[in-house]
């Protein structure tokens, strides 16, 4: 079994629902999955978005960098939710979001792997285990990075909030 980083966005009253009624937003959630790719909310991109393994790597250069955000793991839990998977679910509000999105629109891919080396890699001790294949493996979490970036912006320009878990 993967442990897979996994968005979906919420509208402010939405997020407001699922804070409140967090099986509600489990439920809710898991419909807007179901929903498949067809579920679009704003500028093309879908509500709900998964960035498979690629998110421990991208929580680590994301830090290395000094992010602002904590996009990869999101900024609260949200009160008495159970577990999603591998621990429960987080939220970034709108205001969180947006400065996700301004942030992310000035970092191109290439920029955030810039002389990350192996060593590095191979020291965070990242999941899954990429030993041997560091370098190229940053080609994966970089097509990934990409997907993210305007999947954010969408939800920025919304007015969305953002849940975010491990599954």
């Amino acid at each position: 079994m993967s442990m897979i980083g996994e968005y979906a966005r919420l509208t402010p009253a939405e997020l407001g629902r699922a804070i409140r009624d967090p099986d509600w937003a489990l439920g809710f959630i898991e419909e807007l999955i179901e929903g498949g790719s067809d579920e679009r909310a704003g500028a093309g991109q879908p509500r709900c978005l998964d960035i498979d393994k690629a998110w421990d790597t991208l929580g680590f250069l994301l830090r290395r960098i000094g992010f602002p955000v904590d996009i990869v793991h999101g900024e609260e839990e949200i009160p008495g939710a159970e577990d999603w998977g591998y621990g429960p679910p987080r939220y970034l509000t709108p205001e969180q979001v947006r400065a996700a999105a301004a942030a992310l629109g000035g970092l191109s891919s290439d920029v955030l792997v810039r002389d990350v080396t192996e060593a590095e890699l191979a020291q965070a001790d990242l999941y899954p285990n990429i030993a041997g294949e560091g370098l190229q493996w940053l080609k994966y979490v970089t097509h990934h990075y990409d997907a993210l970036v305007p999947f954010f912006r969408a939800a920025a320009a919304a007015g969305d909030a953002m849940v975010v878990w491990l599954d």
